[in-house]
């Protein structure tokens, strides 16, 4: 699965010479963060305009129809860019914002069961100048973060606060991984 500059969202298969599907076609908003579920049967995207849109990966049933994937949720969870996003059923979304439109409010839970209207379920305050990317640790029920100045921030998602701020890097935080115990995670940075 690939997500471009122009916006599209493309499927490609070993042994085919072409993509094997387009979700979403040039001309949109660039998309910046693309994940799978475990069971890679879905997926999610995220937008340069705020945008969180969850797919079905059963591209083979629209060839017979004729039609172009759809996704099956699509809104706009902020008026600016989103940059991750995590979930391990993609349905309860951990997203990840620069800033909440209505407060200074970098990193949102949403529940997608419920109206647009309703589902911000807890907003954290935990990067002054925007997180980068997300991590989740289901067994301790711990939501990691990076930051843009280089920090990484431990959320207790049961008590819904932030639990450690830690300086990890002096630039800023691209990647962080989590050990399939729980025990570690690992961070990397723009360095």
């Amino acid at each position: 699965l690939t997500g471009a500059q122009d916006g599209s969202v493309r499927m490609f298969e070993w042994g085919h010479a072409q993509q094997i599907q387009c979700f979403r076609s040039g001309g949109n908003s660039r998309v910046t963060r693309m994940r799978f579920n475990y069971q890679g049967n879905k997926f999610g995207i995220v937008d340069a305009d705020g945008y969180i849109s969850l797919y079905q990966t059963n591209w083979k049933c629209c060839p017979l129809t004729g039609t172009s994937p759809k996704p099956y949720l699509t809104w706009q969870c902020h008026n600016k860019t989103a940059n991750d996003f995590c979930s391990k059923y993609l349905r309860t979304i951990v997203m990840e914002l620069n800033f909440f439109f209505y407060s200074y409010r970098n990193i949102c839970l949403w529940d997608t069961l419920v109206l647009p209207t309703n589902s911000l379920v807890h907003a954290f305050i935990c990067h002054d100048s925007g997180a980068t990317v997300l991590a989740y640790a289901p067994k301790h029920q711990l939501l990691i973060s990076g930051g843009r100045k280089g920090f990484t921030c431990i959320i207790d998602l049961r008590q819904k606060q932030q639990q450690q701020l830690l300086q990890s890097h002096d630039s800023p935080v691209k990647a962080i991984a989590v050990d399939p115990t729980e025990e570690y995670f690992v961070t990397g940075s723009a360095e």
